[in-house]
């Protein structure tokens, strides 16, 4: 036992410092030029923010590892040897709330900041802006956790009489289990008459209370994106294979068509110049900032197009190579797709027969872990966490896609080597917050697989006996909306098929959409 949990430990403390390496790769190579040598504090944000995220994913298979340390204890002491993962998940989530709420958004005030002004003053309009969102949230957490920060739980009430104990047990059976004789089955609870149902009252404490609501706007976020994305991300990348450049184009049509991109960049640029005469004016309402977002998103689809013209178009001494590699990873995109769109189809399978029917009509993917489990250690482990982690990657998908479709949706396109820290701000952001739900929605999914652990006991009994928001919880609100979206955007795709054909017949997209679709 004793070796089994400082195995634990190990294997812990080695992940921990992984994925503080590959938070840090993924920066280095995701940055903007721009900003090389420069916005050290939002790079430590995001690096600080990234690793948080993944060992919160983490933690959950870690929990299930730490339960199986108790499983064979023969002392009741032996669980007092694991890790302490229920304190553990509330310090995650504190310092999660902490990023999402406070750290990341003065981070980005601060970057965002009009670079005429002193860093004084940047860092002062920042901490402004945060010390009155902390006040305000602050506020409505104390007032909310006041009122109706207590946990419902419905339990049955039993009682019995006193009887005096047998000299013999001769006389019990399967059909006479009690004592007393006179009424059989009495001490049965199965027995109960409904009347002894009754709900017993306690309340929360404040860090499981500020979890669970950070889960509820998580939770929102995670089913309008989520849902979108895990539908949005696999066929994004089969469509992407089918709408792939068949041939390389003539150097005619390469001239006519940068001809024409680089009218439309000139256009963007006059745009642009406007803009950034109105916001010296003052002139910044709600028609400037619609404006500002029209021109982004103009901005993001123009470098689409061009990369799709430099892939038609290699150029160089190594054209035919550049060629052959832009085969094989439309390839790969097509091999991803197939492999996601099966992942997508398993979960909304699960979410269906597992969580929506009642009783379920099957444990599904609870006992594939299991089973996997009986063949290697960490194999079901290791499996359990690529689902969650695939619904993190759905939820950016899902934001991207909508961010390009919404205008009251602000982009921020993730770029190997042209990521703005603001934009890796806001996802690292959205990963944060989106996790937490993660959790919480793979917890209440893996019910079976995932059970007697902490993240059971926060997210599984308190979170959903929540005095005003187990209601969400009771009716599988969130569970309902995530498959309804999910089947809307395959619908969205099944639309837009033949729109998607004639898109590939032109040699450059006029518009692009991350997922794939064309749009007007």
């Amino acid at each position: 036992m004793g070796d089994f949990n400082l195995a634990l430990v190990i294997v812990a403390v080695v992940v921990s410092v992984l994925v503080l390496l590959v938070s840090v790769y993924l920066l280095v190579n995701y940055q903007h030029p721009d900003d090389a040598n420069q916005a050290y504090f939002p790079k430590l944000v995001v690096v600080l923010g990234l690793t948080v995220a993944v060992l919160s994913i983490l933690m959950l298979p870690a929990d299930v590892a730490n339960r199986q340390a108790c499983r064979k204890a023969v002392y009741n002491g032996a669980c007092n040897l694991t890790l302490p993962m229920r304190t553990l998940w509330l310090v995650v989530y504190i310092v999660d709330a902490v990023l999402v709420f406070l750290i990341i958004p003065f981070a980005m005030f601060y970057y965002e900041g009009d670079q005429d002004k002193s860093v004084g003053k940047r860092l002062k309009t920042a901490l402004i802006w945060v010390v009155a969102s902390a006040v305000v949230c602050g506020l409505v957490l104390g007032i909310l956790y006041g009122l109706v920060g207590k946990v419902d739980f419905t339990v049955r009430h039993l009682s019995s009489s006193v009887e005096t104990f047998p000299n013999s047990f001769s006389g019990f059976s399967s059909g006479q289990p009690c004592i007393s004789g006179s009424l059989p089955r009495a001490c049965a609870a199965s027995t109960a008459q409904a009347s002894s149902l009754t709900t017993w009252t306690m309340r929360a404490t404040f860090p499981e209370y500020v979890v669970a609501l950070t889960t509820i706007v998580g939770s929102v976020l995670f089913t309008i994106f989520g849902g979108v994305g895990i539908a949005c991300l696999p066929l994004g990348l089969i469509f992407s294979f089918v709408r792939r450049p068949k041939a390389v184009i003539t150097r005619s049509q390469y001239i006519k068509e940068a001809t024409e991109l680089g009218k439309k960049a000139r256009e963007l640029k006059k745009a642009a110049e406007a803009l950034h005469q109105e916001e010296r004016s003052g002139n910044k309402g709600r028609k400037w900032r619609k404006n500002v977002k029209a021109v982004e998103k103009e901005l993001l689809l123009l470098e689409d197009d061009m990369k799709a013209l430099e892939e038609m178009y290699p150029q160089g001494e190594k054209a035919e190579a550049t060629w052959a590699f832009t085969v094989l990873g439309y390839i790969g995109k097509l091999i991803f797709g197939v492999v996601g769109l099966i992942i997508s189809i398993a979960w909304v399978a699960h979410i269906i027969i597992y969580l929506l029917v009642d009783p379920p009509l099957s444990s599904f993917l609870n006992e594939v872990f299991i089973k996997l489990d009986g063949v290697w250690g960490l194999l079901g482990t290791a499996a359990f966490a690529f689902f969650c982690f695939y619904l993190l990657i759905a939820v950016i998908a899902g934001e991207m896609m909508l961010g390009l479709k919404l205008v009251f949706i602000t982009i921020h396109p993730m770029k190997w080597g042209g990521t703005l820290m603001n934009s890796f701000l806001f996802n690292v952001g959205l990963i944060l917050l989106c996790s937490i739900s993660v959790i919480q929605f793979c917890a209440t999914a893996f019910a079976y697989y995932a059970q007697a652990t902490a993240a059971q006991e926060i997210f599984g009994h308190t979170l959903q006996s929540l005095r005003g928001i187990k209601y969400l919880y009771k009716y599988n609100v969130f569970q309902y909306g995530f498959v309804a979206l999910a089947i809307l955007t395959l619908f969205y795709y099944a639309i837009f098929v033949r729109m998607a054909k004639e898109e590939t017949d032109r040699k450059v997209p006029a518009l692009k959409l991350i997922c794939g679709l064309p749009c007007k």
